[in-house]
């Protein structure tokens, strides 16, 4: 898999949600502040988004779509004048969903999902992104459309499996939603390597072979640079060094394992690359602040 590819596979969503979301008329919804991170689309209609701390509210219309990573609280309006309504206020009452505001024609309809994710991948995904992502060249809506008009007609016409295709369709569009982020804004951080063809090689190795004794040198060569120049570079875009970033991911690879298969430590300490139990447990101390069997223990 793709580096990518990979980092998703270990995340493991302690808690979501996904569904539409209707707005009517001067209508605004205030959320909370957040864990994890919303990926929402709007299927028809406009409406205004902000985000405590920015400078001015982001028009948002039918195709376009935005992610929240954890953050302050935010607000949709569908007009400037509205006044904003708790989110968990109108849930309560049922007045979200499409059709449920009678006499009042749907202003703006949104579909997506809200992940909550925990671990040292979900913070290696999390950290390299902004307040706000909005998505909005045409190539971006088209590259999204299949799975908005999918989810759209699971939200609308709920049949036997949609709450389960509903999450499955979410998924998809965040997945898509950061590939598409990474393509379209380059900047600084683990995502951004992905997009530099000799980084995102880099990452591949560390990945594809985690158990390999990648070294400066080696992995500089793997990618045609110079030591120097390779590490400069990776350091810049991510913000940590090609080997702390390999323990870093050794670290994530173990923390799956320990959590989720019956290996032996001293197996898991030789398939990521370590000579020993000891060496590998000095190592998952340093990063993630306890022994393994602290971990696996939970």
């Amino acid at each position: 898999m793709d580096p990518l590819s990979e980092l998703l596979s270990l995340l493991k969503p302690q808690s979501y949600a996904s569904g539409g979301v209707a707005l009517h008329e001067d209508m605004a919804i205030q959320w909370p502040a957040h864990a994890g991170i919303k990926c929402y689309a709007v299927v028809s209609g406009r409406c205004w988004l902000s985000v405590d701390g920015m400078d001015k509210p982001l028009l948002l219309q039918a195709g376009d779509c935005y992610l929240l990573p954890p953050g302050p609280p935010f607000c949709l309006a569908t007009g400037p004048d509205a006044t904003p309504v708790d989110f968990y206020t109108l849930r309560q009452a049922g007045k979200l969903g499409p059709d449920v505001v009678p006499g009042q024609q749907e202003s703006s309809f949104l579909v997506g999902g809200h992940f909550v994710l925990s671990g040292e991948a979900a913070d290696l995904l999390l950290s390299s992104l902004p307040p706000v992502v909005s998505l909005q060249r045409p190539e971006s809506k088209a590259a999204m459309r299949w799975a908005l008009d999918q989810m759209t007609d699971e939200v609308r016409q709920p049949r036997p499996g949609s709450a389960l295709i509903v999450q499955q369709l979410a998924w998809m569009m965040l997945i898509q939603a950061l590939r598409l982020h990474l393509t379209h804004q380059p900047a600084v951080g683990w995502l951004y390597a992905l997009a530099d063809k000799q980084l995102s090689l880099a990452l591949t190795c560390m990945h594809t072979e985690p158990a390999f004794n990648w070294t400066l040198e080696k992995l500089a060569e793997r990618v045609g640079m110079s030591r120097s120049a390779f590490a400069a570079r990776f350091k810049a875009v991510t913000g940590a060094s090609a080997i702390d970033y390999l323990t870093r991911w050794r670290m994530m690879l173990a923390c799956d394992r320990l959590r989720q298969s019956g290996d032996s430590l001293a197996r898991i300490a030789v398939e990521l690359g370590y000579e020993s139990e000891s060496a590998f447990g000095k190592a998952f101390k340093r990063v993630m602040g306890c022994s393994p069997r602290q971990y696996s223990k939970g």
